[in-house]
């Protein structure tokens, strides 16, 4: 593999430059920004996923600010990484916390979850203008899928993971427009993905904080 090749996907890049995307790279620091935010609401809970998944996100702020400054191979890799770990993190803790399952029943679904979202790419990769996030675009529906069938369990909860879905639709609108607007907006659209995808995650993690130290409903 060529680690060092040079990769030019957005409207911002004209050149190999590292400051050939400065709207790109610094919006990178809302993740930042919102790990730190959601790093000190966590306070003195003993949340210890919580604070993985909070960690992950900065490992993503980084990842991607490395990718639109150096624009090669291995950056890519440096940003794709960390978003697909709190992605598998994120359906483990919502197995344990939302569902109540036990390790290796978490593991399994984790499995499962992304099995059905890669089985489902192909088919959402034809959707026009946002097939290029087709990649993504199961994640929205595995979010509001948890989040509908919680309606009864968790219904506070269920109605985070359906905002959280709500936030990434329109995160990815952003992602996937970003090329077809060039003509018209020269720094295209990408901005917007980091930072809605910053909210979005740092929603996500306060839902699973919220549901983690919210007290048991009674039984009905």
């Amino acid at each position: 593999m060529e680690w060092t090749r040079h990769i030019d996907g957005y409207c911002e890049r004209l050149d190999p430059g590292y400051w050939a995307e400065p709207i790109n790279a610094v919006t990178n620091a809302a993740f930042l920004l919102v790990a730190l935010i959601m790093w000190r609401r966590l306070g003195d809970a003993s949340l210890l996923l919580a604070r993985v998944l909070v960690a992950i996100l900065a490992a993503i702020g980084l990842g991607s600010f490395l990718f639109h400054t150096h624009a090669q191979v291995w950056s890519a890799l440096a940003d794709v990484l960390p978003i697909m770990a709190f992605v598998l993190v994120y359906i483990y803790a919502a197995n344990r916390a939302f569902w109540r399952k036990g390790r290796l029943a978490s593991v399994f679904g984790v499995g499962v979850a992304i099995a059905l979202s890669v089985a489902l790419i192909p088919v959402l990769a034809v959707i026009p203008l946002i097939g290029v996030s087709a990649s993504y675009l199961p994640l929205p529906l595995l979010i509001a899928g948890y989040g509908l069938a919680l309606r009864s369990r968790a219904p506070d909860t269920a109605r985070g993971l359906l905002i959280g879905a709500g936030l990434l639709v329109v995160s990815l609108m952003f992602r996937s427009l970003g090329q077809e607007v060039c003509d018209i907006l020269p720094f295209g659209t990408h901005f917007g993905w980091h930072l809605l995808n910053a909210v979005m995650l740092g929603w996500m993690i306060e839902v699973y904080r919220r549901h983690m130290l919210a007290p048991p409903l009674p039984r009905r």
